[in-house]
């Protein structure tokens, strides 16, 4: 069980935003009250979103924008990661601002848009596989196959466009984080896992590629020392052999369990498996470091032993 006043990160996925700004209010709503009510248990929480539905949609509409009006460019990746960053960083905000007001709980929500550096040489750039945007049908992949886009079938979903994911190598923006911690506020950071950049001297300079928000989330967590890292997800527990008629969830789990799972190749990825490296990578950093990985509205049962795959580096 976490330590009372645990610093924890939350990883929340960007399809759990849904797709319209509409539909990301009411979300938000619910992520809102599940976060606030780790808050009122008395823990420190930084909260990462993933974006991967939303920046494709931005990339969209501006790369669609700059074919009918020529005074337009291409918008960047990195730059689509920014307003991402913004939009949902706005709602997420306010509605934790709205719940914790709703509560009579006086603290403050911060959101950071966040550079995180990678390197330039990473092999995910000769290796595209992070999806991005919504789900098309197959007739829809083919053309934008056709088109030179890159697309692959993700987890039996539908179709989608897929971007270098390179790894998370430091948080620009660590220090702000810290200070806005010290002053025992919520803050909102390393949104879509971060604006992709590499250094050039002093300059940061935007990079085609969009990071996973989970490795992102793994990289913050370490970087604050934080205690406890949950990934939230679709599903409550995650399972090996997952769908067949030898399907087990898993409750508390070994660091060397895990590794073996994902070894035997039980997690997809670009869905599942990114989520178990992180949790690995953040519980081995230090002992009694653990993470969660369940649904949104399970969080607190999770953080408390009653629900969730706990990997934890003890067993």
């Amino acid at each position: 069980m976490v330590r009372i006043k645990a610093r924890i990160v939350i990883a929340l996925g960007g399809n759990a935003l849904g797709e319209t700004l509409s539909e990301q209010m009411i979300e938000l709503k619910i992520t809102a009250k599940a976060i606030v009510d780790l808050v009122e248990a008395g823990n420190e929480v930084v909260v990462c979103h993933g974006n991967g539905p939303q920046v494709g949609m931005i990339d969209a509409a501006m790369n669609e924008l700059s074919k009918v009006n020529n005074k337009y460019s291409k918008c960047p990746m990195s730059v689509c990661v920014a307003m991402s960053q913004g939009y949902i960083g706005y709602d997420l905000q306010n509605s934790i601002r709205e719940e914790l007001l709703n509560r009579n709980i006086k603290k403050s929500v911060s959101t950071i848009i966040t550079q995180v550096e990678v390197n330039e040489n990473d092999n995910a750039f000769r290796n595209p596989s992070k999806p991005i945007g919504r789900f098309m049908t197959k007739k829809e992949a083919i053309s934008a196959i056709k088109k030179g886009e890159n697309i692959i079938e993700d987890s039996g979903r539908g179709y989608r466009r897929v971007i270098a994911s390179p790894s998370p190598i430091e948080i620009v923006e660590i220090d702000t984080i810290k200070a806005l911690l010290e002053r025992e506020e919520i803050v909102i950071a390393c949104g879509g896992g971060g604006i992709p950049v590499v250094r050039e001297g002093n300059h940061l300079r935007g990079v085609h590629a969009v990071i996973d928000k989970d490795l992102a989330s793994c990289q913050l967590a370490k970087s604050i020392d934080a205690d406890c890292l949950i990934i939230l997800t679709t599903v409550e527990k995650v399972a090996i052999n997952f769908q067949k008629e030898n399907e087990k969830w898993l409750d508390e789990v070994s660091i060397t369990e895990m590794k073996r799972y994902l070894d035997e190749g039980h997690f997809a990825l670009g869905s599942m498996r990114p989520k178990v490296e992180a949790a690995i990578e953040f519980v081995s950093s230090r002992k009694g470091r653990r993470a969660l990985i369940t649904l949104l509205e399970k969080a607190k049962e999770g953080i408390e032993g009653k629900t969730g795959t706990r990997i934890v580096n003890y067993k």
